[in-house]
């Protein structure tokens, strides 16, 4: 098999994959790496180097002037997590139709109120309105919205992005059908140590595949969206979770004293066409931790 030349932004994980894995497997699996915008705190001195910033962990959202604020109703507000300018992603990078300009607004009801005692749980269809996206189009009026009461305001921390490699992760269906049948478990744990330690973390990302803790992200949307129908590693569920892309994670991150569960994640996936179409309220939140 020919070795294809990697870009510049899969280029480090591709070469990682060459590094512990067979040519033929190390190839299957880096065309399975996808771009995603990748959000990173900017600390002092990369916001002096011109850094752009394109988004927000944390502070307190800009909305339009008499815009409510999310309510799980029965549960109270939602907490506001992140904020994110379109317009500085680098969006036409991406596989997935992101808008070219607007800001994404996420919030999610955090425990702060009840002491975790409400979960927002991905197949519990009564607790969806405790995750939402709020898009605001470019130009729009907007104004600082305070947090109410009750709920304190995670500390605001700027945001830079940059053009990356995401993996499906250890655990997709896909990375077994790259490593092929019956892979050497000791190369393969090695393997997924690079890779993690090649990344980094916080795991913050537009698009691209999900970072994920425990099952792939896409199938237990799936799973969830098909109301359990569908058992798990059968061709009805992979369909399904083929269908959806990721919009956002935002991780566990101690810059912005977010913790999520144990060290864990949030995520909100989305149809393509509903995205294309900016139709945010059909964006489905899931989350993991360890």
């Amino acid at each position: 098999m020919n070795s294809q030349p990697a870009t510049a932004w899969d280029a480090e994980l591709t070469a990682v994959a060459r590094r512990h894995l067979s040519a033929e497997s190390a190839e299957r699996w880096a065309a399975l790496l996808r771009p995603c915008a990748r959000l990173s705190a900017l600390t002092a001195g990369t916001a002096g180097a011109g850094a752009v910033v394109v988004g927000r962990l944390g502070g307190e959202p800009e909305l339009p002037p008499g815009a409510e604020w999310p309510v799980w109703e029965g549960n109270g507000p939602l907490s506001f997590v992140a904020s994110v300018d379109c317009a500085a992603l680098p969006t036409g990078e991406l596989d997935i139709p992101m808008p070219s300009d607007g800001t994404l607004l996420f919030f999610y009801f955090d425990g702060q109120l009840d002491d975790g005692e409400a979960l927002v749980l991905v197949g519990d269809h009564d607790s969806r309105p405790g995750a939402r996206v709020r898009y605001v189009p470019a130009g729009a009026e907007t104004v600082v919205h305070p947090t109410p009461d009750g709920l304190t305001a995670y500390p605001e921390v700027r945001l830079g992005a940059e053009l990356a490699a995401s993996d499906p992760g250890p655990w997709h269906p896909a990375t077994a059908d790259a490593l092929g049948p019956d892979p050497d478990e000791d190369v393969q744990e090695r393997f997924s140590d690079a890779v993690e330690l090649a990344w980094g973390g916080p795991y913050h990302r537009i698009g691209g595949h999900p970072a994920p803790i425990q099952n792939p992200v896409e199938y237990e949307v799936a799973h969830a969206v098909l109301d359990g129908r569908a058992p798990w590693h059968t061709p009805e569920l992979r369909a399904e979770a083929e269908r959806w892309i990721l919009l956002a994670q935002i991780d566990s991150d101690p810059d912005a004293d977010m913790m999520w569960g144990d060290a864990g994640a949030l995520y909100w996936l989305i149809r393509p066409e509903d995205l294309a179409a900016k139709r945010f309220d059909r964006a489905v939140f899931t989350w993991q931790c360890g």
